[in-house]
């Protein structure tokens, strides 16, 4: 055992284990998901767990891990851009709708930067904690970004990112289960804002429409939450 997590700090090795590891464990996992298809077999619930318990077992840092992946981080980028493919496909029920649109990712930037404050004021929460928390209802890569502008710190970010994501698909998937009869629309819009890439996940599963819709509130929020960023930095250190 010592032997290996030795081995594992070595930057070739650690690249291979973790990378091969997250990998397989995402595929292992969305196999059981799509044979069972229970909520809690999501695999973006149950791939991060599988990987923090390998990493306690290992005696392995944050620091370890996020070498021996950082490629992987890297395709966050262009997996985000592959979503503009759908949208195009949907072009004209986006030229149809796009007030309603509009007004929703308005609204959800609006209650996802207020909920994130009171959720730190809630907590105790302080100086670059709060700051890293505060973009945490948009995709990774755009957080990320975010974080860095206004103080917080990326990384912390993505971790209230991925948490975010996996709670608002749970949650809006048994909302639209409870509450039958929304459209294609709503039901994409709801899991593009609230969940971003992972509600974007789920609500392909939906259907196509949902999956199109879900998309392209998911990065015209990332964007306009980068653009309002430095707006947000000057108030920030202003106050």
């Amino acid at each position: 055992m010592t032997w290996f997590i030795s081995a594992g700090r070595d930057p070739v090795i650690g690249a291979f284990f973790w990378s091969t590891l997250t990998i397989t464990s995402y595929l292992c996992v969305k196999a059981m998901y799509r044979r069972w298809s229970r909520w809690w077999l999501a695999p973006l619930a149950i791939t991060p767990l599988a990987l923090i318990l390998t990493a306690i077992v290992l005696h392995a840092s944050y620091r370890d891990y996020i070498r021996g992946t950082h490629w992987l981080v890297a395709l966050l980028g262009p997996a985000t851009v592959a979503f503009a493919v759908p949208i195009y496909e949907q072009r004209s029920l986006i030229r149809q709708h796009w007030r309603v649109l509009g007004l929703g990712m308005l609204t959800g930037t609006a209650t996802s930067m207020l909920s994130s404050w009171c959720l730190a004021m809630v907590l105790g929460l302080d100086g670059n904690l709060r700051l890293s928390l505060l973009p945490r209802s948009i995709s990774t890569p755009f957080a990320m970004t975010i974080s860095g502008e206004i103080g917080g710190t990326p990384d912390l970010t993505a971790v209230f990112v991925v948490a975010t994501g996996i709670i608002g698909a749970i949650v809006g998937e048994l909302l639209l289960t409870w509450f039958p009869g929304w459209s294609p629309l709503a039901r994409g819009a709801l899991l593009g804002v609230g969940a971003h890439g992972a509600g974007t996940a789920k609500a392909h599963e939906f259907g196509r429409q949902e999956g199109s819709v879900a998309g392209l509130v998911m990065v015209l929020v990332g964007l306009f939450n980068v653009l309002l960023a430095p707006v947000v930095a000057a108030c920030l250190r202003v106050g």
